[in-house]
């Protein structure tokens, strides 16, 4: 009982990367693979989190035990390593966080049905709101709130799971074959799945800087144990609703032969469609609303997230006596990056794919890069070597560093080739 009350009493950041890890990449890529490739696609999806499970406990152990955050270590080891991490952050702010709202604004419109306004209208809403709930709010207000979406959307993904397995697999229609899994189509697939499987690598320092304002909010830092006991807490979590979102799109689509939408907002409300299926029409609203609420959950984690290593990334590159860690610029940085990225989203909106994909090759090449800087901060005498990671887990690290490189050079030669 009273490792369960410190547990509570440390949820945080565990807590924010599994809701913020929660979005897209769960919604329809783990659905999507059980539906067209049935189980089998629960093997990689499991390879990806245990692979890359080093990589976010380096966020949460460097930060624990220096009380520094993981970009502050980049720039120890050398600024090359800074200004590497700061030209994929600014590739990633400008796209992925408005590819997100894109998602979420296109989900609430396709969810409840509203017809008479535009995405870019509801975008902009969004961008508003949540930019304001931040701002107020700030980490606090993000932490709580949390446990509640995370809560609302375990129970009912907990519920559907149970249902569909009791209900048992459809029945496959004649003659099916499952569609080729290591052609073109599938590896780009299976890449995509573990790139963004639980999340990309670079969000390890989103982590840091999320444990850095629990310590400052609650006035005290938790031991190295409880940190980590937190964060496996969320990762597991994270891995589990990944595993729950397969088996519903294996029992209840695989070997149907059903048409899956490439788009995400349409996909998502086929993702609905199966919830109630299996429960009830009665339930579309409580499907509708957890379902809008993983995305909202995911675009007001990622929106804080970028806000914080942006101020972070400027601090650490501009003179010493400069200091970007207040209330003001915090607020600043939340509400250019809304504009920016509202302006992307309505410049861009056509194209949005095209700039996605660039930010997501980006990242997904440069993963086994960011997995190995983030070890170099472990290992360095910024920590003691008692609380460096034991050989185990070195050994775990190099494998998923080999493991995303291997990847990463396929992904560059099938892209550039």
């Amino acid at each position: 009982m009273s490792q369960l009350k410190t547990l509570l009493k440390n949820l945080g950041p565990g807590l924010l990367f599994a809701s913020m890890a929660i979005g897209t990449s769960h919604l329809v890529l783990s659905t999507k693979a059980g539906a067209q490739y049935g189980w089998i696609m629960v093997i990689p999806i499991v390879l990806a989190n245990i692979f890359k499970y080093p990589f976010f406990e380096f966020g949460i152990r460097y930060t624990n035990v220096t009380g520094k955050s993981l970009i502050e270590g980049y720039l120890n080891r050398g600024k090359g390593y800074l200004w590497l991490y700061a030209i994929i952050t600014l590739v990633t702010t400008f796209t992925i966080l408005a590819a997100l709202y894109v998602v979420t604004a296109g989900l609430f419109i396709n969810l409840f049905d509203i017809s008479n306004i535009g995405v870019s209208t509801v975008a902009l809403g969004l961008f508003v709101l949540i930019s304001t709930i931040l701002i107020i709010g700030r980490y606090r207000f993000l932490e709580t709130s949390l446990k509640f979406v995370v809560s609302i959307l375990f129970t009912a993904l907990l519920v559907t799971t149970a249902l569909v397995v009791f209900k048992g697999q459809i029945t496959p229609v004649a003659n099916f074959e499952r569609p080729e899994i290591f052609n073109e189509v599938g590896i780009l697939f299976l890449i995509g799945l573990i790139g963004w499987m639980p999340t990309a690598v670079e969000a390890s320092s989103w982590l840091s800087l999320w444990s850095l304002e629990k310590y400052k909010i609650s006035g005290t830092k938790p031991s190295l144990k409880e940190a980590l006991q937190e964060f496996n807490s969320g990762y597991f979590l994270t891995a589990l609703l990944a595993i729950f979102f397969l088996v519903i799109g294996w029992m209840t689509l695989y070997g149907s032969n059903t048409e899956l939408s490439g788009n995400a907002t349409i996909f998502a409300d086929q993702v609905v469609q199966l919830f109630t299926t299996h429960i009830g029409n009665w339930a579309y609203i409580f499907i509708a609303v957890s379902a809008f609420a993983t995305m909202f959950s995911t675009c007001m984690t990622a929106h804080d997230a970028i806000a914080r290593v942006s101020l972070d990334i400027v601090g650490l590159l501009t003179p010493k006596d400069k200091n970007f860690s207040g209330r003001r610029f915090y607020a600043s940085g939340v509400i250019i990056l809304a504009l920016v990225n509202f302006v992307v989203l309505s410049a861009f909106g056509a194209n949005m794919g095209l700039l996605v994909a660039l930010a997501t090759f980006i990242s997904f090449v440069l993963a086994p890069v960011v997995g190995f800087m983030n070890l170099k901060n472990v290992m360095s005498h910024d920590l003691p070597s008692a609380l460096r990671p034991k050989k185990g887990l070195q050994y775990l690290t190099y494998a998923g560093i080999l493991f995303l490189s291997f990847f990463a050079i396929y992904y560059c030669w099938m892209v550039l080739f």
